[in-house]
């Protein structure tokens, strides 16, 4: 139960954040946005019609036709996120004057707000319906990638927009666009990411030995051979944070010079060490 009052929290806090973005810099910027609320946005500009209510709407319709591709809790939660976005954006519409009338501000602030916004949705494990629901839709009739639908319905609402809004505030539109789908990817994987490392060396004992004791990090050992020789390999797999990684590639480097190493980018570690 606080787990789920605890999602209901996130959801509500990330939907009131998401419809601040929308409404105090969006659209009184003349600015859009990629999927359902882009849809939604540019109703409003030409044919006057609350946003708040147009995107309850269109979600809950796209709801009905995509339930079945949606898990239970998935589905809960995603109704939640439709009908909070909707009720803030309805509820905050039109009772502040604009955070900045300039357009370039405006772009990278309603970016950031959207952004943070839509990530504590997704925390929860709750999505604000829309493109989601497009993008599943068309992964199991047409057989596209999830991204490549979302990405590809996005680009046609902006694109669409830009006979409404213009060619300069589409510009604008798309910078918000970007810099709100890196802010989810921070608000979601966190800005602490890590570096996972693979280590091929001819003196894998002692690397392992120096890893834990010095570094006090663990490390897998991995067994394989060469392509090429056929000779067997012991193989390092270490996940540090990325303030450890000039440590430990000194460490490498004073151990074995001839060794091979990866460093891989990773946002989010689980288990003992890392995050819960």
């Amino acid at each position: 139960m606080k787990e789920h009052v605890k999602n209901v929290v996130l959801i509500a806090l990330g939907a009131l954040i998401f419809a601040v973005g929308i409404n105090y810099l969006a659209i009184p910027n003349k600015l859009s946005e990629g999927g359902v609320i882009g849809i939604t946005i540019v109703t409003y500009y030409f044919l006057g019609w609350s946003p708040g209510i147009t995107n309850f709407i269109i979600n809950v319709l796209l709801v009905i036709a995509g339930y079945k591709l949606l898990d239970k809790r998935s589905a809960v939660y995603t109704v939640l996120g439709i009908f909070f976005c909707s009720l803030f954006l309805y509820l905050t519409a039109d009772k502040l004057a604009p955070l900045t009338t300039n357009s370039l501000l405006a772009a990278i602030f309603a970016g950031l707000l959207v952004g943070i916004g839509i990530g504590l949705v997704f925390l929860s494990g709750g999505t604000t319906g829309g493109a989601t629901i497009i993008a599943r839709l068309c992964n199991k009739y047409l057989g596209w990638s999830l991204g490549n639908a979302m990405l590809i319905f996005d680009i046609i609402v902006i694109l669409a927009s830009s006979f409404i809004i213009g060619v300069e505030k589409t510009m604008y539109t798309f910078i918000t666009v970007y810099i709100g789908a890196r802010t989810v990817d921070y608000v979601v994987d966190g800005l602490n990411t890590k570096r996972a490392i693979t280590i091929i060396s001819n003196h894998t004992s002692t690397l392992a030995a120096k890893i834990t004791g010095e570094l006090k990090r663990g490390a897998t050992v991995l067994h394989g051979h060469g392509a090429y020789t056929g000779d067997p390999k012991e193989i390092l797999y270490v996940v540090i944070g990325k303030q450890e990684l000039m440590r430990l590639k000194s460490l490498v480097q004073a151990t074995d010079p001839e060794a091979f190493v990866v460093i891989h980018e990773v946002h989010e570690v689980l288990g003992r060490g890392f995050s819960k």
